[in-house]
């Protein structure tokens, strides 16, 4: 059944103001930060990890929030599952029930949605991490969705791109994601839940120095003849999103830089066996 909201109107504008081409806003959570955002959440299932994540992410595309944390890489708690000469990949993907979206119910971690979306982003990231570093261990993915309000998927993936860099998990490149649609012969850029349900679309993953493609996820059809077009400028818009990514990455590697700067400039020993502070306060070391 088609959306009653006009989806592209005669100016070119798009139910939320945006051009065809207009990506929406995006802003990033990384490190520190992220983890106290999402173990603030009573109901966000941090009794099933109970240790603290080696990485983490929050990333907003529009009103779509999902928060990613990546455990690991840390030896296998199942010595069965251990894969002796690469690592093993754990997906799990929460939908929060306040989170909202189409069917207004709680969705138990056994939901085929869920567990397809798992399946995507594992599939996704299983050429992308060098597993062969890490034999016999496990690398634990946590994502759990916020809000939503379309591409959750594409939204997710970078989530965890970014987790994954927090965590300095190696990997061949990174994975950025977008979705694009075609309503009539336009082609539209990070749909909205309105405008997945009114058209075909397509979710796009691509590492962005090869260019190779490590995810095409299709839930509607798309004529063949039409297929390339949506495709490519998928592949483009994904640049933009690499960007706004690396500047993410960038800033929170200066501010750990800085934080460790000012750490050793703040703490030095002098004598007496006392540790003076940047704050001026003394500690009388244990010898």
């Amino acid at each position: 059944m088609s959306s009653r909201i006009e989806i592209l109107n005669a100016g070119g504008y798009r139910s939320d103001g945006r051009t065809q081409y207009e990506l929406r806003s995006m802003t990033i959570i990384l490190g520190d930060s992220a983890k106290s955002l999402s173990e603030n959440l009573d109901d966000s299932f941090s009794n099933l990890y109970p240790n603290a994540a080696d990485g983490s992410a929050i990333v907003m595309h529009g009103l779509t929030e999902v928060s990613v944390r990546v455990f690991g890489p840390r030896e296998a708690q199942i010595r069965r599952e251990a894969i002796h000469d690469r690592a093993k990949i754990n997906v799990q993907v929460v939908m929060l029930p306040f989170s909202g979206g189409t069917a207004n119910r709680r969705r138990g971690r056994g939901d085929k949605r869920l567990l397809e979306l798992a399946a995507a982003i594992e599939s996704t990231f299983e050429s992308v991490i060098q597993t062969g570093l890490y034999p016999r261990s496990q690398i634990d993915i946590v994502v759990e969705i916020h809000q939503q309000d379309g591409g959750v998927l594409h939204t997710a993936i970078n989530g965890v791109t970014l987790a994954l860099t927090d965590a300095g998990v190696a990997m061949y490149d990174q994975v950025v994601a977008v979705s694009a649609g075609l309503h009539s012969t336009a082609v539209l850029l990070d749909l909205s839940h309105y405008e997945e349900n009114d058209m075909p679309f397509l979710t796009v993953a691509v590492m962005p120095r090869s260019k190779k493609v490590t995810l095409l996820n299709m839930e509607s059809r798309l004529h063949v003849t039409r297929f390339e077009h949506v495709f490519k400028v998928g592949c483009e818009a994904a640049e933009i999103i690499r960007t706004e990514m690396g500047n993410a990455i960038m800033a929170r590697a200066h501010a750990l830089a800085s934080s460790a700067m000012t750490g050793e400039l703040g703490q030095t020993q002098r004598g007496g066996g006392n540790l003076i502070d940047e704050s001026g306060m003394a500690y009388e070391m244990e010898e």
